[in-house]
């Protein structure tokens, strides 16, 4: 799970991001992401009901990717706010696929150090 400092929760923040943050698309992600004025990033992770029906694959998905983004975390660039938007087809994917797709992401979006 993120650290609390590392998740985005406002509803403010969220529209911010979407307004000024650049689009970046790996497989079955979308990451849209912005800077802060922060030390530290954070990240937040959206997937729709069109995803899966069922909750519990829902959460899988997103504890997996939370998990890929705490371990990245000391990696990636201070003051970044990152959206990762996740699309149908991905529930496929096992952890190691998933964290290939993570990192051609954030290296594609350059918030990679």
């Amino acid at each position: 799970m993120l650290a609390k400092a590392n998740r985005l929760k406002k509803k403010k923040d969220f529209e911010r991001v979407f307004k000024i943050g650049r689009g970046f698309k790996e497989d079955f992600l979308f990451l849209k992401n912005a800077k802060n004025n922060l030390k530290s990033s954070r990240f937040a992770f959206i997937i729709s009901k069109k995803f899966s029906k069922k909750a519990t694959l829902r959460n899988k998905i997103k504890r997996r990717l939370s998990e890929l983004i705490r371990l990245k975390i000391p990696e990636i660039q201070k003051g970044i706010d990152g959206i990762i938007v996740i699309m149908p087809g991905l529930e496929k994917t096992d952890f190691w696929e998933l964290e290939e797709i993570i990192n051609k992401l954030f290296q594609k979006a350059g918030i990679i150090i």
